[in-house]
């Protein structure tokens, strides 16, 4: 097996009490690398069409990068993955911090749980042995309750906790995986997938190591990060949220559930006023030299402790201004509530801001409201239901099935109201301000994700236009808020690429481009990879998740633009750009064109399958149809 890889995937099956230890190949390895490519294969292969994704049958899977738990920048990463109980497709989260490493150095690439305990169980990983051991006791706490008491049964203050929260053990569709007490996959409802099956947490202890290749080649890869500290320089000191005030001067900061593009109220919940009130430390993941993340402490009408770390970009613009709520000691207190009770922040965040607009638009009975008024800048009423949801109490009943499906329940046309896509609300990224983002928007088979996305604005300069020339591009700068048909090819090309640095295991946040992935894949297992196998690793992982998607049921017909952007971008008053259906369809039908997906299906054709050498899946959509 080659370097950097244990050679070892860990299968758990909960309704048996029993675990074995399978070994694949190492072209397995080369063709998925890990990731989001390892959670595809799994979906795909071991799991019949249309379980729900509650049942036993539904495995979730955690799967480390080939960099993870390497001396590689940002490569604390891993990926998280089953069927979406918010989709009901293809689910895919990934987050840093430790976890991953410490798999590793256990033994262990990735962990696949079936089956589903009829009590609270948690599962200990220590050096290459595991145990499924009670939880009973962890049942109903919060998230940092929980590591601090699994940490002190095994009297060891180095144990990697992920876990579900309250939330997950609630069913809520938003819910996620908290890992560390206070980073998250966030997206697609993956904690509820955990909390179904009763499992509380997996704890990790590994005191082997991640060797490299190459170590000469690794450290190539750490010197060129670290020379480019300084460039990172203000994201360590206000992390993500730092740009807020520009964002907001620009007019893309999402505002009042999308229906604005600048927010009254930016400067005071930005990362910059966090830096400046209530940040009293900085951390940072796995070999990792940013140190981006925030740490925060709050006393007086909201108490917020530090284990609970700070809001990032995300969770400031999603909790803050999606809801028009500008005090910032409220939106650090939410974000504490999603990380102690395991709750997506974006998709809480997008849920209350559609409450908040249908109450004022009328729309909303208040026989369903509990007595509660949500309306936009109150920010006691947003701390509420961000504690309803996670406890599926009052109000909190209704958001916690996600913003789609509390609409279609509601019904009074509220559902024009809910921004998602695929039933995931969108994250805080407008794709009227940037046209191709939304062409991501509307393909991506987990549902509205900023993550694997082509972010357009990001050509509109001179020197943007000529960072895509390794990609094959020789372009002038590009304009926003234009599609063009270039815009579509350049969409397909980044976002498989996007999805290929997620099976790689390192942060978006790194400035790598495509040959530095390929220094480090080489540095890492020796391999003699080409940027082409790389990208086609991102294409290979993408195409399985399409298909997975088209087996399970969803069409063309779900890969549409919200209509929410068809509606002018307000800007202080000002009508700002709009996205028209038709353009969007244009631009989506051509991007299915240059991905190679079949117009009926949705799914990759034969032709594209056999390119990436997954014939063997040609038949996952027979009996489907």
């Amino acid at each position: 097996m080659a370097e950097g890889y244990c050679g070892k995937i860990l299968y758990v099956d909960l309704t048996e009490r029993t675990t074995k230890v399978e070994e694949p190949t190492e072209d397995h390895y080369r063709m998925y690398l890990g990731g989001w490519g390892f959670i595809a294969d799994e979906l795909l292969r071991r799991t019949p069409a249309g379980i729900d994704p509650f049942a036993p049958e539904n495995p979730l899977v955690f799967a480390t990068g080939v960099a993870s738990g390497t001396s590689i920048p940002g490569s604390g990463r891993h990926a998280v993955g089953a069927k979406s109980p918010l989709t009901g497709g293809f689910g895919e989260a990934d987050v840093g911090g430790y976890w991953a490493a410490e798999l590793k150095r256990a033994g262990f690439d990735a962990v696949v749980i079936t089956g589903a305990s009829d009590v609270p169980v948690y599962l200990w990983i220590k050096d290459g042995e595991v145990e499924i051991r009670d939880a009973e006791q962890l049942w109903g706490k919060e998230t940092a309750e929980v590591q601090a008491a699994i940490r002190a049964e095994h009297d060891d203050d180095k144990v990697r906790v992920i876990q579900c929260g309250i939330a997950g053990e609630n069913l809520v569709r938003f819910a996620c995986v908290i890992s560390d007490v206070n980073r998250a996959a966030g997206r697609t409802g993956l904690g509820a997938v955990m909390g179904s099956k009763k499992l509380r947490a997996l704890a990790v202890r590994g005191t082997g190591t991640v060797e490299v290749a190459d170590a000469a080649g690794a450290k190539k890869i750490v010197d060129y990060v670290v020379g480019l500290r300084e460039r990172f320089a203000n994201f360590h000191e206000h992390g993500t949220g730092g740009g807020i005030v520009g964002m907001d001067e620009v007019g893309r900061l999402p505002t009042k559930n999308f229906q604005d593009g600048k927010f009254e109220g930016a400067a005071k919940i930005a990362g910059t006023t966090m830096t400046e009130t209530y940040l009293v430390d900085r951390e940072t993941c796995h070999a990792c030299p940013i140190a981006c993340k925030r740490v925060a402490k709050v006393d007086g009408e909201y108490t917020v402790d530090p284990i609970y770390g700070g809001p990032e970009y995300e969770s400031l613009a999603s909790l803050g201004s999606i809801c028009c709520v500008d005090n910032l000691a409220a939106v650090i207190y939410a974000n504490q509530l999603c990380n102690a009770y395991g709750l997506d922040t974006i998709s809480t965040g997008v849920t209350i801001g559609w409450a908040m607009e249908c109450f004022e638009r009328g729309l909303l009975p208040a026989d369903e409201t509990g007595g509660l008024e949500p309306r936009f800048g109150d920010h006691k009423v947003m701390t509420q239901l961000v504690e309803q949801i996670a406890r599926r109490e009052g109000l909190g009943e209704l958001l916690a099935e996600g913003s789609l499906r509390a609409a279609r329940k509601i019904g009074n046309d509220t559902e024009r109201f809910a921004v998602h896509a695929k039933g995931q609300e969108f994250p805080m990224h407008d794709p009227r301000w940037q046209f191709g983002l939304g062409i991501g928007y509307a393909t991506s088979p987990t549902g509205a994700d900023h993550m694997h996305n082509f972010h357009d604005s990001g050509v509109a300069s001179e020197a943007g236009a000529a960072r895509v020339k390794p990609y094959g591009f020789y372009i002038e700068p590009m304009e926003r808020t234009t599609l063009p048909a270039t815009k579509s090819a350049l969409a397909a090309t980044s976002i498989r690429v996007q999805v290929m640095r997620n099976c790689v295991g390192v942060c978006m946040f790194l400035p790598y481009q495509l040959s530095h992935f390929r220094e480090i894949v080489s540095a890492v297992t020796g391999w003699d990879v080409t940027d082409l196998e790389l990208s086609r690793v991102g294409e290979r992982a993408l195409a399985m998740a399409r298909l997975y998607n088209a087996r399970e049921g969803l069409t063309p017909s779900d890969d549409v633009q919200n209509p929410r952007f068809a509606e002018p971008l307000m800007l202080a008053g000002e009508e700002g750009p709009a996205i028209t259906e038709r353009q969007m369809q244009e631009a989506v039908d051509l991007y299915y064109e240059i991905q190679g997906w079949d117009k009926a299906t949705g799914a990759p054709t034969r032709a594209k399958l056999v390119e990436l050498g997954l014939e063997w899946a040609e038949s996952a959509l027979e009996g489907s149809r």
